[in-house]
């Protein structure tokens, strides 16, 4: 049996753009192409499509999801592999989830009585959940600077890297209090923050006023970045590219 275009873009969610697309980067070829000029999809290519979506999902770019289907051998095991896969980003989510519920009672509580946050007695328990927001895959389309990151992780022990993880999460966590305050991202407070990040990202490489809004950008664009600023408090990742936005126009500029 085959489905035209128009039918497996109402089935998929994906635009028949975007199956087009797909087409002319060689990523999902249709089955057919009728007399009509209309693309035919069969059972193998629906397949591959929740294949392609499942990789989207998990925050692989095309690129990288034509390297891992050209490579897989088998349909069956290939799945497995993302099962497993989604099982864990499932699993990750359950344990975010849980931290940002139990700070979010422990908060509720010091606010209404002035005791400190239980959680804070056991500072780890703010980041439970919160994995290192893979960075080889958030920066591809910075590859100098991911380069410079993977060099001074690699002289870094165990516990240096999960301090700055740590670090990094907090200062999120700090953005993330600004933004429930209602504080604009171009105000002092945020272009504090901001302005730490900015020394830190000096310290590795310069950075052109360009390549650093660029990268604000891509708190919003590249889905695996948005998404750590997003686990923390929905509008951060916007909140965080506007703040970045600001602090490029009246300092770097």
């Amino acid at each position: 049996m085959a489905w035209p275009i128009a039918e497996v873009a109402r089935m998929s969610g994906v635009t028949a753009r975007t199956l087009r697309h797909y087409d002319e980067i060689g990523l999902l070829p249709p089955a057919r192409i009728g007399t009509n000029g209309h693309r035919y999809y069969e059972e193998h290519q629906l397949l591959l499509l929740q294949q392609i979506l499942v990789l989207r999902a998990l925050g692989l770019g095309l690129p990288e999801i034509g390297r891992v289907l050209a490579a897989q051998v088998d349909e069956l095991e290939a799945l497995r592999g993302h099962h497993r896969r989604l099982i864990a980003e499932r699993d990750r989510l359950d344990a975010l989830a849980t931290t940002v519920s139990r700070t979010i009672t422990d908060l509720e509580q010091s606010r209404k009585d002035g005791t400190p946050m239980t959680s804070i007695n056991r500072p780890e328990n703010l980041f439970e959940g919160v994995q290192r927001a893979q960075y080889a895959e958030s920066l591809h389309d910075f590859p100098e600077l991911a380069e410079k990151i993977e060099q001074r992780t690699a002289t870094m022990s165990q516990a240096e890297i999960e301090a700055g993880h740590r670090a990094r999460t907090a200062q999120m966590i700090r953005l993330a209090e600004l933004l429930a305050a209602g504080v604009p991202a171009d105000a002092a407070p945020v272009q504090t923050e901001i302005d730490l990040q900015y020394r830190a990202l000096s310290e590795l490489r310069t950075v052109s006023v360009a390549e650093y809004r660029a990268i604000g950008r891509s708190c919003v664009e590249n889905e695996p970045w948005r998404a750590a600023y997003e686990a923390i408090a929905p509008g951060l990742a916007q909140y965080q590219r506007d703040a970045m936005e600001a602090y490029a126009a009246t300092r770097l500029s």
